[in-house]
């Protein structure tokens, strides 16, 4: 017998008729969905998705309390989710405040198991790549806050080119530009330095090359 892809998913019930969460379960079975809990609210969506941490919330729009969009704003931001809502409603303006309050996909009451099944999958999948951009994005915010500690004013001493760093102690201008950008050093002797250190190589008869060869 082969599995089904939804086999063994956790799933919260958010939904105020219990009739109708019966239904739902009963639905669920029969794609394998263990039923996790049962929601009568939004407000107990909200607190059962936090203590059961399931892997989907199948949410009714309309319930006393909290209504489903709103709970499942407060999901995503409290404890992100997949969400599926349930309605009786298929307006457009209706399944676009769905989405951008983080459900993923929805489903017209009374639910059947296959469209249940591909909804959940729809679902989880777009949650996937909603926290993926939201790694990517932490991600770019982290890189240019390092980019951004270069710009500015940067106190240096000097007489020892060292750079004062925001915890108001001293670092090597090398060590504090090796931290905080890609940068390597690799080491040299400009015209002027090699002219004061080392005089007796500025005499007419030493060419470049000589000199990189007696240094």
């Amino acid at each position: 017998m082969t599995k089904l892809a939804t086999s063994g998913i956790r799933a919260l019930i958010a939904e105020d008729e219990p009739l109708v969460s019966t239904v739902i379960e009963n639905e669920l079975d029969m794609i394998e969905v263990n039923v996790v809990g049962r929601a009568a609210d939004g407000r107990e969506a909200v607190s059962l998705t936090g203590a059961l941490n399931p892997d989907v919330v199948l949410m009714d729009i309309e319930m006393p309390e909290m209504n489903g969009i709103d709970a499942a704003r407060h999901i995503q931001d409290w404890h992100p989710t997949p969400v599926v809502m349930l309605t009786v409603y298929s307006a457009q303006m209706t399944i676009n405040q769905a989405a951008a309050a983080g459900a993923g996909a929805y489903v017209i009451k009374p639910p059947r198991a296959s469209d249940l099944e591909r909804a959940i999958l729809i679902a989880r999948a777009r949650f996937h790549d909603l926290m993926e951009l939201r790694r990517l994005n932490a991600d770019l915010k982290h890189a240019l806050a390092h980019v951004k500690r270069l710009q500015g004013l940067l106190p240096i001493c000097m007489f020892c080119h060292k750079i004062r760093t925001d915890r108001t102690s001293w670092e090597q201008l090398e060590m504090y530009i090796s931290e905080h950008t890609d940068a390597t050093f690799t080491h040299g002797i400009c015209p002027t330095c090699l002219k004061h250190h080392f005089p007796e190589l500025q005499n007419g008869s030493d060419s470049p090359q000589n000199t990189n060869n007696r240094i």
